[in-house]
């Protein structure tokens, strides 16, 4: 993995993958879709869709462990707070040779810069939340997002996935 390469294709998956509206409707289609991929290839994972405003989607699937939960709550504190996926920080902290905690005094306790949690950006208004996975390994937890996304936007999956 070339941390470079990741970061400048997560930069073109967050441009690229934005909404031109968002509702309570679009996120539990958002989820929805996870949950089937989920299911399809028998991943144990947990899905989260929450706004800054509130949850609008949640499930936990077989195989998933109690770790999983605090995991998506992590992860999507990273969004919250850095407005970019949580895969994106975590590989410019190493990139850098750094944590959360030397880095910004966050704790990871509540911030984990692992991959999984991605912004959920609406054209001219911002990130108005995040879409979460735990469960696989952090680079495959982001890629299943970034898959949703794309599929749910009509976009080229192939042409937003990361590298080999």
């Amino acid at each position: 993995m070339d941390i470079d390469a990741d970061l400048e294709r997560i930069a073109l998956q967050e441009r690229e993958l934005q909404f031109d509206s968002f509702s309570l409707e679009t996120g539990w289609a958002l989820g929805s879709l996870l949950r089937d991929m989920a299911v399809e290839r028998k991943l144990g994972v947990v899905i989260d869709v929450t706004l800054f405003s509130m949850p609008v989607f949640y499930t936990a699937l077989e195989g998933s462990t109690p770790d999983n939960p605090n995991w998506v709550r992590r992860k999507r504190n990273c969004v919250f707070r850095f407005l970019k996926s949580s895969y994106a920080t975590g590989l410019s902290l190493a990139r850098q040779g750094s944590d959360i905690t030397t880095k910004f005094g966050l704790p990871e306790t509540e911030f984990a810069p692992h991959g999984g949690s991605f912004p959920i950006v609406v054209k001219g208004t911002g990130c108005i939340g995040a879409v979460t996975v735990s469960g696989l390994p952090q680079r495959d937890d982001h890629i299943m997002v970034v898959e949703a996304l794309a599929k749910l936007l009509g976009k080229n999956v192939d042409a937003l996935t990361l590298g080999a």
